[in-house]
């Protein structure tokens, strides 16, 4: 069983994965909403993104800054944001579909350190 960190790393690592099959296709602004309101973004970060005047751009930053961000449930929101949307359901089976294999690999390639990589920072 996967803890809440690792389940949101493997969302994060889809997610890149997946960059732009989200950004031609995900409006951003509902996203922003519904991560606003689970505390995932500031009220700050709220309003840059909104700010946005390209669809496509304002995903770009909205991804850009979950990819930064320190909330450990960042992308298990994300995906939830994303699944309140019914017309992209068939993103979401994507997601679920990702090949998880090749992703934990990325996820646990070490350093000569031995400290664990995370290829999506």
């Amino acid at each position: 069983m996967q803890t809440a960190a690792e389940s949101n790393g493997v969302l994060k690592l889809k997610f890149q994965r997946l960059h732009s099959t989200v950004v031609n296709s995900v409006t951003a602004a509902d996203a922003i909403d519904f991560l606003f309101q689970e505390a995932v973004l500031s009220q700050q970060e709220m309003r840059d993104l909104q700010q946005k005047s390209d669809r496509r751009q304002q995903c770009r930053d909205l991804l850009a800054l979950l990819h930064t961000s320190e909330n450990p449930q960042a992308f298990v929101k994300l995906y939830l944001a994303i699944k309140n949307e019914s017309h992209l359901q068939w993103l979401v089976d994507r997601v679920d579909r990702c090949d998880l294999s090749s992703l934990l690999e990325q996820m646990y390639i070490s350093e000569p350190t031995g400290m664990a990589l995370d290829c999506c920072s």
